[in-house]
């Protein structure tokens, strides 16, 4: 039998993987926000599964929630096509007004019905040991556990299946149609797993820690990688190192375990974006300053090209002149030629400056394209 704290860490975890494996694809197709959209919808679906039930359900309340979920990406993809609105605007819409009709319902239908918004935004993780999962008075353990071990074989198993067809509508729906797949129903088959869940971790996690684990780490994982299988394996990593490290973190400052959990995701993600060798601010920065260095030897040797073998070779490749020629301060030619020189494209000689062999080859290089 799991302790409270295993059982709150290996929810995390799971809840993470299942996350950010549908994450991925919803990064890669721009759609990242659909996940807050859906979680923010759902509530009449939750109202009129507690109506069907005359009470509190969760098998008929996840229906109700899947179904209104459902509407709701319809409803955002219809108003999309019609080429009115674009995606974001369609989510800016639709989701407010279906989180209004939902909040109407409850205070017209169940206004003595204690909602406790902080268990639907921040969930209530941290009490999963304490929700069982009873059949025919047996206690088969925590509620959670089974609800994410059951969505991560579903989006194992549905991303198994259809991988290339994920993978091909992603990157090229109009090649998709021609070789015979449909990416309409591709993207809603996609958009009901991410329903289900959506709801389904709701339910464990809450609404923000949903949200964090679809998009965070799989953006995380877009900024180290360009490879989709490897992105995938990253987003996984990532999301469930976040969500282990940021239960750590909560408890040593005896803070909320979601909160722990967004945090470290947004702790990582700023890592990335920072020290990504090939998308980070760092190596951007480092990008720009070597192709600055390189420009000013390239400007470098095509003045001293132009000139070469003119009347006005001799004062032309000065220091002096060149510095006044291309508007550098001296401090800066001077760093220019050292890198020139030691690149062996130019040499100094009674203080002139030649191009080398080498050096004017480059040159004529850069000219001729």
């Amino acid at each position: 039998m799991m302790s409270p704290t295993m059982v709150i860490l290996v929810t995390g975890v799971l809840c993470a993987a299942a996350c950010s494996l549908l994450g991925t694809f919803l990064v890669l197709r721009r759609m990242s926000m659909m996940t807050d959209a859906i979680s923010h919808a759902i509530l009449p679906g939750l109202v009129a599964g507690y109506f069907l039930a005359n009470g509190p359900n969760l098998l008929i309340g996840a229906l109700g929630a899947t179904g209104a979920a459902i509407l709701t990406v319809t409803i955002v993809e219809a108003l999309q096509r019609s080429r009115y609105l674009d995606g974001g605007s369609a989510m800016g819409i639709v989701f407010p007004a279906m989180f209004a009709l939902g909040t109407v319902l409850v205070s017209r239908y169940f206004s003595d019905v204690h909602l406790d918004t902080d268990a639907i935004l921040y969930g209530s993780i941290e009490f999963s040991f304490f929700d069982r999962f009873v059949v025919g008075g047996q206690d088969l353990g925590p509620q959670s556990v089974w609800i994410m071990c059951t969505l991560l074989v579903i989006n194992v198993i549905f991303l198994g299946l259809f991988y290339k067809e994920l993978k091909i509508t992603t990157f090229d729906p109009g090649i998709s149609a021609m070789l015979g797949f449909s990416p309409v129903l591709v993207h809603y088959s996609l958009m009901l797993v991410l329903s289900i869940t959506t709801v389904g971790a709701f339910t464990a996690v809450g609404a923000i820690l949903v949200v964090a684990l679809v998009i965070v780490p799989a953006a995380t994982a877009y900024l180290l990688t360009d490879r989709l299988i490897v992105m995938m394996g990253l987003s996984i990593l990532i999301g469930s190192v976040a969500a282990w490290a940021g239960f750590e973190f909560a408890l040593r400052i005896d803070a909320s375990v979601s909160g722990g959990m967004v945090t470290m995701l947004g702790l990582f993600f700023l890592l990335a974006l920072l020290f990504s060798p090939h998308s980070g601010l760092v190596a951007n920065v480092l990008r720009q300053r070597n192709n600055a260095r390189r420009f000013a030897v390239d400007l470098l040797l095509m003045h001293l090209w132009t000139h070469e073998t003119t009347n006005m070779e001799a004062s032309e490749s000065t220091l002096g002149h060149v510095s006044a020629a291309l508007r550098w301060t001296p401090n800066h030619a001077t760093g220019v030629i050292g890198r020139a020189t030691d690149q062996n494209l130019i040499r100094t000689e009674r203080g002139r400056l030649l191009l080398t062999d080498s050096g004017r080859g480059h040159a004529s290089t850069l000219l001729a394209g």
